[in-house]
């Protein structure tokens, strides 16, 4: 059985060079999350100007929206990012553990 050895360093390196796109793609995503609000509300205020009066048929503008449609697709698109870098950072990770306990095995 041949193992495949384990470089802790390359996998800190790409820890350290992914931290910042994981740190960006949580931006995004929170800020996709927070703005979804904002669009809502806006969505909701011209359903009122074109005559929809009641709440929940403004609601039902704003949740059939084109736009609100589409940020839901970027949002989407955000965590989509967001998770896939976080579990690579979680595997360089895992990677580490076996190195260290590789070579606590070797003593």
């Amino acid at each position: 059985m041949s193992e495949k050895m384990i470089d802790p360093n390359s996998a800190i390196d790409f820890m350290i060079a992914n931290s910042k796109k994981y740190a960006q793609a949580k931006a995004n995503r929170i800020y996709c999350e927070e703005y979804r609000k904002s669009l809502k509300s806006l969505l909701m205020k011209q359903a009122m100007v074109d005559g929809h009066n009641a709440a929940n048929a403004q609601e039902r503008e704003a949740y059939a929206n084109e736009r609100y449609m589409e940020h839901l697709k970027a949002l989407q698109a955000a965590v989509e990012t967001e998770e896939k870098l976080r579990w690579m950072l979680i595997a360089a990770e895992a990677r580490i553990e076996v190195w260290r306990s590789q070579e606590a095995s070797k003593r």
